[in-house]
């Protein structure tokens, strides 16, 4: 197995850890990792099986807090978990869609968020064009002196 540190061919067989992966070391670096080092599986209390079904339910429209109770998992280790793989889908995207030539772009769903008013009784009154509070309390102030 290849170092993913130093890039050294050889690391040899070290150990295992408290959960019966196989770790390696490095000759080179001294350095310890797993086979799972840089994947969605490194750090996670997660089988490989679990995460290829909760990142199924996700792409198929599930919510985050649904996907977290049919896995019976946690919303944050799902939550967690997409992120990381996003992360993962961003790096093999950046790295394999480069200098695509275009002459057209087609967009078929395009979406857009419209602000919704406010319903009838919590909108504010709307005063009539030309009319403004000076103007009113003015003539009310002079109805009054011409009253008195």
């Amino acid at each position: 197995m290849e170092c993913p540190y130093c890039d050294h061919p050889k690391a040899h067989k070290h150990d295992r850890t408290s959960k019966g992966s196989q770790r390696f070391k490095c000759p080179k670096c001294d350095r310890t990792f797993t086979e799972t080092l840089n994947t969605l599986y490194y750090r996670r209390q997660v089988r490989a099986e679990e995460v290829e079904t909760i990142l199924q339910c996700h792409s198929e429209g599930s919510s985050l807090r649904g996907v977290a109770r049919s896995s019976k998992r946690a919303y944050g280790t799902v939550v967690s978990l997409l992120n990381a793989a996003s992360q993962k889908a961003q790096l093999v995207h950046n790295q394999e869609v480069q200098e695509v030539d275009t002459r057209q772009i087609v967009a078929d769903e395009m979406w857009s968020f419209v602000k919704k008013s406010a319903p009838p009784a919590l909108r504010k009154p709307q005063r009539k064009a030309g009319a403004s509070n000076r103007s009113t309390v003015s003539q009310k102030n002079e109805k009054s002196e011409t009253a008195g």
